[in-house]
């Protein structure tokens, strides 16, 4: 799962909140964080941040799930040089988006991420996001690299397009893997062959996120259709007005972080927060009565 970057009232990073959601994230059944990525805000934080952020999750963490960061930007040498600059203990790999508005050439792309896999000392996740890049790496882009590179593992696809991710799963090697970048597909990808999601929802609902790529695994649709289909008013919901706006509010009514992001990004409206409030608030009702039963 994707998990926040939570703030204070005065933007500084919340520490007491990221070990509660951390260990709220662990408790629930995740299999892995990822930090720092879209959703903890990276691009606002600074590089003291970012390593204080990444070394209380790993601390928190305590070797009970495995770590990803996410370290990516449209500067190849820059990008390499932070990566040369990064700890990894206790960092299992790396999760690198796709260069952002530079719009690389398709060969631009894989001698980019051949650079990083040389430079990194852990296994790299591809990144492949165009609404926030401008650009898509194709399905051919996708396999070259993973078919090539020894150190790419997998890929985080969030292009929506399901053609494209379907010609990655039938023609990828078999030690690597196509994960959901949307919670929304993440049953689809799955029923496809996919091997699960890197999510933003489990950060407030890890065990009802878990158990949709845990029935799949398992081929058990029928059960994993039924728990995407609870989910289904969060994946409409949540997103309406970006990401982590949305997630960021389901923690605050939770009690588990502040509402608060950093510019340009803003809380959701009011409406969009009273919309939220209500789904958090039936699902925590239908959990006690599960509960009870």
């Amino acid at each position: 799962m994707a998990i926040v970057t939570p703030f204070c009232n005065d933007a500084t990073i919340d520490f007491d909140a990221l070990r509660r959601i951390v260990n709220h994230c662990v408790e629930g059944g995740v299999d892995y964080i990822v930090a720092l990525g879209t959703t903890g805000e990276a691009t606002t934080l600074n590089a003291g941040e970012k390593r204080d952020a990444v070394r209380c999750i790993v601390d928190t963490v305590a070797g009970r799930v495995q770590i990803v960061v996410g370290i990516g930007g449209n500067d190849t040498a820059k990008l390499i040089d932070n990566i040369k600059q990064t700890s990894f203990d206790g960092v299992s790999g790396l999760l690198s988006v796709a260069p952002y508005y530079n719009r690389p050439s398709q060969a631009g792309l894989i001698a980019h991420f051949k650079a990083v896999a040389a430079a990194s000392p852990v296994p790299v996740i591809l990144y492949n996001v165009p609404s926030r890049t401008g650009g898509n790496m194709t399905a051919e882009t996708t396999l070259a690299l993973a078919h090539e590179v020894e150190n790419i593992v997998a890929i985080k696809e969030a292009s929506g397009v399901l053609s494209q991710i379907m010609q990655i799963i039938k023609n990828r090697p078999d030690n690597f893997s196509v994960i959901s970048g949307d919670d929304a597909i993440s049953l689809p990808l799955m029923a496809l062959g996919g091997h699960g999601v890197i999510s933003v929802i489990a950060n407030a609902f890890p065990t009802e996120m878990t158990a949709i790529i845990r029935k799949s695994l398992k081929g058990n649709f029928a059960e994993a259709q039924t728990a995407h289909y609870a989910m289904l008013d969060f994946f409409e919901t949540m997103f309406v007005e970006g990401n982590p706006s949305g997630i960021k509010a389901a923690l605050n009514i939770l009690g588990l972080s502040q509402n608060v992001l950093r510019l340009p990004l803003a809380p959701v409206s009011q409406k969009t927060y009273e919309k939220i409030e209500s789904l958090v608030k039936l699902k925590v009702e239908n959990q006690k009565l599960k509960n009870k039963n």
